[in-house]
């Protein structure tokens, strides 16, 4: 089969290749990993909460609502100097892309969106790649995030937009979508993926990266993130997801959108470290990395700066410099 850069996924194509028996699922998705891209490269992110919990959505999922009784104390947004000193800390360690999270429902044009704007050009000028994670946000919001120099926004789906409503009822499948279109307005990269563990089917897996891979252009980055159960959410008796699914969902989404990004995001923590290299054979070549082991700062493990540098040094891994995406598509992979 050859597997080229393509929007037109049908379901029961993306299904077939989800359904592939699992060491030839892995063979093929790492025949077009190495087509599109370096595959000793791994880009180290660090994710920073600058402003955390107190937030009015009811994602199920989430420690940070404000619907929910969790351990997450409310925290304004951060001062940009101590935001500055995380990022460069973070550098120092390899991280080459910073992610600024903030728990609003959208974004405003008001003075904290202001120091937003500052901290991505200063964070920016550092010369790293910057990501933000604001909620939804206008066109004309996501050109003041260009001009500051922001590289990338992001904006999961989270699942299938059938199983949405059962997760987020305080917007909509189609408030994200056209979110994620205002950022294609811009030169600004999309990310955008989804998060394994919400009670979701196959056939939900399936329709989501069906949705991604039919944009046009793909997302830059698709991040598969694990549910972390958290105390207190609408999903904390979630059973934990086989590694078998976690390595499926990557596979086929390095099948289906090979230029992309494949990001091993949330939820890594708990996986051995023979579980991420299958993750890694499979395709992902992106992780997230911290120095206080928390992704958010708030309830979600992350594996630190060390821990991550010697598992990559097993592994013949090397942290990938920022700004180093495959800029030209290469002659689609032939798998027989």
């Amino acid at each position: 089969m050859s597997v080229g850069i393509r929007y037109d996924w049908q379901k029961a194509e993306i299904q077939a290749i989800y359904n592939t028996p699992f060491l030839e699922l892995i063979y093929q998705a790492a025949s077009v990993h190495r087509q599109y891209h370096d595959s000793k490269k791994i880009q180290v992110c660090k994710l920073i909460s600058i402003k955390t919990g107190a937030c009015p959505e009811d994602c199920g999922y989430c420690a940070q609502s404000s619907r929910y009784q969790t351990e997450v104390k409310p925290q304004a947004l951060l001062e940009k100097e101590t935001v500055i000193k995380i990022a460069q800390k973070a550098k120092a360690t390899g991280v080459s892309r910073v992610c600024m999270g903030a728990a609003w429902r959208e974004v405003r044009d008001n003075s904290q969106f202001d120091t937003v704007l500052e901290m991505v050009k200063d964070v920016t000028d550092m010369g790293l790649e910057v990501c933000c994670t604001l909620g939804m946000l206008t066109t004309n919001q996501a050109k003041r995030l260009e001009a500051a120099g922001l590289y990338a926004y992001n904006h999961n789906l989270d699942t299938s937009e059938e199983h949405y409503s059962t997760i987020i009822t305080t917007r909509t499948y189609s408030d994200r979508l056209n979110t994620i279109d205002n950022v294609r307005q811009t030169n600004v990269t999309v990310c955008s993926g989804g998060i394994l563990g919400l009670g979701e089917s196959v056939e939900d897996r399936v329709g989501m990266l069906e949705t991604l891979a039919n944009l046009h252009p793909h997302p830059e980055s698709v991040p598969i993130n694990i549910l972390s159960q958290v105390p207190g959410t609408p999903l904390e008796n979630q059973p934990d997801v086989p590694i078998w699914d976690v390595v499926r969902m990557i596979a086929t989404a390095r099948m289906i959108m090979p230029n992309s990004d494949v990001r091993l995001s949330a939820g890594r923590a708990r996986l051995s470290q023979v579980e991420q290299a299958l993750c890694f054979m499979a395709g992902a070549n992106s992780i997230f990395s911290s120095d206080d082991n928390q992704m958010l700062t708030v309830t979600t493990p992350c594996p630190d700066y060390d821990a991550d540098r010697e598992m990559l040094n097993l592994l013949g891994l090397e942290m990938r410099p920022p700004h180093q995406r495959p800029e030209k598509l290469t002659t689609p992979a032939v798998i027989s």
